[in-house]
């Protein structure tokens, strides 16, 4: 609604419009309604540029703005007005000083030099004008009104789905209930898609419960009350798509119908939560349930959302990125010191770090985090955060699934051996999962090798330990022999078979190297060698040089290996070296058994 004034409409010869009348499509509407006739529209060059500026920047202003200078433009020659572009460009100055009003200024200058009235729906600039004696119409930029998404919602539409040339849809009932369901057959039109964005925009400059979050051409996100609303457009979307996402129930604890147990928990102990489960599942609603919960009992509680879209009461702020980031609204939250925080959704590294150091800093946190089951929640902070704070950091986990709690896990740190393993020097500090309501054993996570694992503590627990130590062992057996094989002994002993020549070296002076596997991998390893197929048979010379025996094979053997059986039982392999010699030490326990092979003669070789 346009205020009154002492010129009417009907009798302006001229008129300069500024940015905010032309954005808010106004001078289009009046021009439609035959308002304007005959008159002279006069664009500002100040006006043109700072909406291609604002359009160049990305922000969804400038191109609102553009379009409604091209559908004036269509509308000239219908209805019999004259568009005039009209003044110079800016300089850099004046780009500088744009956000301290230069720009209003000029375009009030030029209203005064044409002697036109000035339209406008800036009630400051409106009254600047008229204290430089221009004629000014003040439009109010925006009357609330039901939007076309409100109209589309039900009471049970948890969210819309809306894109061109396609029938509008929404997922609708409770959670885990769902069902997607087409609103209309109707297919949806571009100029309906960009009415309905029109809307958005429009409430999101002027209502107070609107907020823009992500400000883009081609993709926004708006938060309109309890709506979330994303818009995509080409080419970041192949077509204009709108989705509206919102809660279907606003839930206190006492509706969850959570264990005494559990509630003195919460209320008490529990100070790292978190709140995981798939999309949709009913996890933030359950986060605001449990924001006004602690509100209700004392406490400080703010949040942190982006978008912030949490259900919350008045008391509770919200807080989103602080110059687009949740470090530096952390920092602030620091100075606030509240007592708990909301952390609504923890999905980048940023964000666990963020949690981490908040947490650590001994604010109690709640965060949100997608998940398939409980444990992936916690597995997201390995390799994030040192394990051995894991327990610090988050010590209770509840699994919401179809708008239900589930799964609670607890989470503590202690040093023992772990499941499966038997020998106390391979005790380890290990975070243990209990199931909260039984406090029986389910997961453990520890260091194994050069990995952070959770393994699961069941049945299969067994299996699972083998296929990860066998996995581990190969790997370090293989640096060197590539076939090398493993065989489970038991639990926590294993025997390696690898090529003869080779066990020394894996064994290391003193049995340093096995050792040193033995306490990285948490197991006791026998090392044998591996009995080779015999091959050919192949001649050799013998002779002693001081404490060794000394082989001789045909120098073109040199490289291959030598398979040793004495009464056709193996003995060991050894590599032929150079000279195509192979050479053992007579008071080895091999040299020995050697040495009586000889003199029987019941020695033979393969190559």
């Amino acid at each position: 609604m346009k205020e009154k004034n002492a010129h009417s409409a009907q009798n302006v010869q001229k008129i300069v419009p500024d940015t905010s009348v032309i954005i808010s499509g106004i001078l289009s509407d009046l021009v439609k309604k035959g308002e304007l006739k005959g008159i002279e529209i006069i664009i500002p060059e100040f006006v043109v540029e700072e909406l291609r500026s604002q359009a160049s920047r990305g922000r969804e202003i400038g191109f609102k703005g553009l379009r409604e200078l091209k559908e004036i433009r269509a509308l000239e020659e219908e209805k019999k007005l004259t568009v005039i572009r009209t003044g110079r460009r800016q300089t850099m100055e004046e780009i500088q000083l744009a956000k301290y009003g230069r720009i209003d200024g000029l375009i009030v200058d030029v209203a005064k030099q044409e002697k036109a009235v000035l339209y406008t729906s800036d009630r400051v600039q409106h009254l600047v004008a008229e204290a430089e004696g221009v004629v000014s119409v003040f439009f109010e930029p925006y009357q609330k009104k039901e939007t076309v998404l409100a109209k589309m919602l039900t009471d049970d539409t948890m969210s819309l789905h809306l894109k061109e040339k396609c029938a509008p849809m929404a997922k609708r009932g409770r959670p885990g209930e769902m069902k997607l369901v087409k609103i209309s057959d109707d297919l949806l039109t571009e100029e309906q898609m960009e009415s309905i964005i029109k809307e958005v925009m429009d409430a999101c400059r002027y209502e107070e419960d609107s907020f823009l979050e992500v400000d883009g051409h081609t993709a926004s996100v708006v938060q309109m009350g309890n709506m979330r609303i994303a818009i995509a457009r080409p080419p970041y979307s192949d077509g204009i798509e709108i989705s509206v996402v919102r809660p279907t129930a606003k839930l206190t604890l006492d509706d969850y119908k959570l264990s005494e147990k559990l509630k003195k928990r919460l209320e008490g102990k529990a100070e790292g939560i978190l709140l995981s489960g798939p999309p949709g599942s009913g996890k933030s609603t359950f986060a605001a349930s449990l924001a006004e919960f602690y509100e209700s009992k004392g406490k400080i509680v703010k949040t942190m959302e982006s978008p912030r879209d949490l259900q919350v009461r008045p008391e509770i702020t919200q807080y989103t990125k602080l110059k687009g980031s949740f470090e530096n609204t952390a920092d602030m939250l620091l100075l606030v010191r509240p007592d708990y925080v909301i952390f609504d959704e923890v999905r980048k590294t940023n964000d666990f770090h963020v949690f981490s150091d908040m947490r650590l800093a001994g604010i109690g946190m709640i965060g949100v985090v997608h998940a398939t089951d409980p444990v992936s929640s916690v597995q997201r902070f390995i390799g994030r955060v040192e394990m051995g704070m894991i327990p610090h950091i988050v010590d209770t986990v509840v699994y919401i699934k179809d708008g239900k709690v589930g799964k609670i896990y607890t989470l503590s740190l202690i040093v023992r051996t772990p499941t499966g393993m038997t020998e106390a020097d391979l005790a380890r500090p290990i975070v243990e999962v209990r199931d909260f309501e039984s406090n029986a054993l389910e997961y453990e996570i520890y260091s194994y090798g050069e990995e952070n694992v959770i393994i699961p503590v069941k049945e299969e627990a067994t299996s699972a330990v083998q296929e990860l130590a066998k996995k581990q062992i190969l790997a370090e057996l293989r640096k060197y022999d590539r076939n090398a094989e493993v065989e489970f002994l038991s639990d926590n002993s294993i025997t390696a078979y690898v090529e003869n020549d080779v066990m020394a070296r894996i064994i290391g002076k003193e049995g340093r190297n096995i050792k040193e596997l033995e306490e990285k991998l948490g197991l006791r390893i026998d090392v044998s060698p591996r009995v080779a197929t015999m091959g050919k048979e192949a001649k050799f010379v013998y002779d002693e040089s001081g404490g060794y025996i000394l082989f001789n094979f045909n120098e073109r053997l040199q490289g291959h290996v030598a398979n040793f059986h004495v009464d056709g039982e193996y003995l060991f392999s050894a590599t032929i070296g150079k000279g195509g010699s192979v050479r053992v030490s007579k008071t080895s326990d091999t040299g020995k058994e050697l040495m009586k092979a000889l003199v029987k003669g019941s020695l033979t070789t393969f190559v």
